[in-house]
């Protein structure tokens, strides 16, 4: 009977197990019906560059073999006990004031503690703090950074006069963990108000970036709302080995420049499981960036997935080994985009974009070679960012424009091997007396087509 008994509940277990999905479960699911081909033809290149991502995103970093990557420090455990640090045991009083002070001793005293330690900001208050940079590198090779409760910014501008570029800095630190579920508020209707984007009579200056990861390795950014940024959201720079997951990142459609997600010169990053909704790039990918991997990712509003700009100011750039799968765009201003000023050099390549799905997107797949964001008109240049081996791969859904697919290449350096599959692209809410259908606009390119893609290029 007890053997009986057991098979029983292995069985109820198992049925169970089927039926429960994750909260991106169900939107996985929904890729189905996107009918992808039995069989999809992969170049050469592709393959290659999945045995990059498989070397760095199916090993884990050097503290990831510990038992507190993935889980809560074992309290129950005194070898794996951490030291607790509150920021509300070094003043911070979350009445209004400025909070500051005690979130930089509270930092100081987990960056300088030589074994695990656990940095917690209390859940159900909200903090208000000046421009604050934690600084490494730490004693600790165990250091998180919990956050339940809400980090606000001040939103008087002149809290910024000594650097505008950040709020929230992390500097030259290893084996950081930050997450908690709480949030992280920009208080940026000042800034927003203050762009020269929204008053074109107002000098164009720099304005803080929410949250900024620098020289920082072996890093996991999990389970965050960031909201309503001064400009960009969360940036990591020259990282190396970085899974940012389970982030919700949210500012009004019409906010200036208030990227959600935005990588430069950073290397074996995992974007994944994340709902960005913004007035600029939902994701951006600038030069510097290698194995890049964007999973998961709900957009919009905002302007999409963007690689680039790049090579502004005749600057080399080099971006390369990017994935972008399973994707849900829905009224963007652009949907997967490549955009590179003229002038410039290097390349960007080996970039796959897979498994997407669109809803009244305007510019649904574009690269432009030929990007100009000023007024005055930019003058013709020979040189430019090479482009190549990017492929488009069961894309599918509705364009708000006429064109739905277009590459406006260098005539210098023309876009090569672009590859189009499974592509099915229509126009959004036809009227009954409108008879245009999506279009493809193609110049200088290379494009290699395989199987049904509509529209399609008639290149020139």
């Amino acid at each position: 009977m007890l053997l009986k008994s057991h098979r029983l509940l292995l069985l109820q277990l198992l049925i169970a197990s089927i039926h429960v999905t994750s909260c991106f479960g169900t939107y996985y699911q929904n890729l189905d019906h996107f009918h992808r081909p039995t069989v999809l033809y992969r170049p050469p290149w592709y393959f290659r560059d999945q045995q990059n991502y498989n070397y760095y995103y199916n090993r884990r970093p050097n503290y990831a073999h510990r038992r507190s990557y993935n889980n809560e420090f074992q309290a129950s455990d005194p070898v794996t006990r951490p030291k607790v640090v509150n920021v509300n045991d070094y003043g911070a009083k979350a009445d209004g004031g400025d909070d500051s002070q005690a979130f930089k001793k509270a930092w100081e005293e987990a960056c300088s503690y030589g074994g695990d330690v656990l940095m917690v900001v209390p859940k159900n208050r909200v903090y208000v703090v000046k421009p604050v940079t934690f600084s490494g590198p730490c004693r600790s090779n165990k250091l998180a950074f919990k956050i339940y409760g809400t980090i606000k910014a001040t939103d008087n501008p002149s809290d910024y006069s000594e650097d505008t570029k950040y709020w929230l800095r992390f500097s030259n630190v290893e084996n950081l963990r930050v997450y908690g579920g709480g949030i992280i508020d920009g208080s940026g209707k000042i800034w927003w108000q203050n762009s020269c984007k929204v008053n074109q009579e107002l000098p164009c200056k720099d304005a803080p970036t929410a949250m900024t990861f620098s020289d920082c390795s072996n890093l996991l950014v999990s389970s965050l709302w960031f909201q309503n940024a001064q400009q960009m959201h969360l940036v990591f720079d020259k990282c190396f080995n970085v899974k940012a997951l389970n982030l919700q990142v949210t500012a009004p459609g019409d906010s200036p420049n208030t990227d959600g997600i935005h990588v430069t010169k950073t290397k074996n990053i995992k974007i994944q499981n994340s709902v960005i909704r913004t007035g600029d790039d939902c994701i951006s990918i600038v030069s510097g960036s290698k194995n890049v991997r964007a999973i998961g990712i709900t957009c919009g509003p905002g302007h999409g997935i963007s690689i680039g700009s790049l090579g502004a100011g005749n600057e080399p750039a080099y971006v390369s080994n990017v994935l972008v799968d399973k994707v849900r765009l829905s009224g963007t201003t652009n949907g997967l985009r490549i955009k590179t000023w003229q002038g410039g050099s290097g390349y960007a390549k080996n970039i796959i974009f897979q498994n997407v799905l669109m809803h009244n997107v305007t510019n649904p797949i574009i690269i432009n070679q030929n990007y100009c964001d000023q007024d005055e008109p930019c003058a013709q240049q020979y040189s430019a960012v090479e482009i190549s081996n990017v492929m488009y791969t069961n894309i599918r859904g509705s364009s708000a424009s006429e064109d739905a697919i277009t590459f406006n290449c260098s005539k210098s350096f023309p876009c090569q091997r672009i590859w189009l599959q499974s592509i099915a692209l229509a126009r959004q809410e036809l009227n009954q007396d409108d008879d245009q259908v999506a279009k493809a606009s193609c110049s200088n390119v290379g494009i290699i087509s395989r199987g049904s893609v509509s529209p399609r290029c008639s290149t020139k």
